[in-house]
């Protein structure tokens, strides 16, 4: 019995909630990655936005920002206090708030920011928080120990979405082109390209299998079967089309 209780306690340690405060969660994935979680009202609730930080022997590197613009210096301020290191490089992964809030913020506090040129185009005609550098839809930025495969399968959630792969753990940080499987519909579709999102889903999957850890753009993050989720979805709403 005791052996069963050490077993479970380890198991749990891998999402150990490591700070949370009523507008920020940061919950610890693996020894150097963490997801971050902020809020905004939507149809008269809160609803939760995930963000990733991962911690490099070159400085600490931010996939998308808050949510919640009043999150933005504290994230920071965690990140500093609790790791000891310092922001180096924050990448957007779409033209959404959700996502690039908080890039002409990041970019004052002398961060490298970045999004692909697609979504620096449409962020400009939106008018919306732009990056100081854009990379072309497929790179591969190399920080610290760490690399950061950034790949564009298509359009989706948005015709700009790009994924990240961190290949040293097999990680998939999906953005809102992945849904949680906690979501019960494909959620905000003002920019959606419903009928090419399933194919945009098989070009990840042929490129790098299956992931270890996948984060959604929103709700629960752990279950790393959300690309399959994501496809019923959209079989769903095709057939209800």
């Amino acid at each position: 019995m005791a052996f069963r209780f050490v077993l479970l306690a380890l198991l749990a340690s891998t999402h150990t909630l490591v700070a949370q405060s009523p507008a920020l969660a940061i919950s610890r994935l693996t020894a150097d990655m963490y997801v971050f979680t902020t809020w905004q009202l939507t149809g008269g609730s809160r609803f939760p936005a995930n963000g990733l930080y991962v911690l490099t022997d070159s400085g600490a590197v931010l996939l998308d920002t808050p949510w919640d613009p009043t999150q933005f210096q504290p994230l920071l301020d965690s990140i500093r206090v609790r790791h000891g290191q310092r922001v180096v490089l924050c990448l957007a992964t779409h033209a959404h708030d959700d996502r690039t809030g908080g890039l002409a913020y990041y970019a004052q506090q002398g961060i490298s920011t970045y999004t692909s040129r697609m979504t620096d185009s449409i962020s400009q005609v939106q008018g919306d928080p732009r990056a100081t550098r854009t990379f072309r839809q497929d790179t591969i930025f190399q920080v610290g120990q760490y690399s950061f495969d950034v790949y564009y399968g298509g359009p989706g959630h948005s015709p700009d979405n790009v994924v990240v792969w961190i290949p040293q753990t097999r990680l998939l940080y999906g953005g809102c082109l992945i849904k949680s499987t906690e979501a019960t519909h494909l959620g905000n579709l003002a920019d959606a390209n419903v009928s090419a999102w399933p194919a945009t889903l098989r070009h990840i999957r042929q490129r790098w299998g299956a992931p270890r850890y996948v984060i959604p753009g929103h709700q629960d993050w752990t279950d790393p079967h959300s690309p399959q989720h994501t496809l019923k979805l959209l079989r769903a709403a095709a057939k209800s089309r």
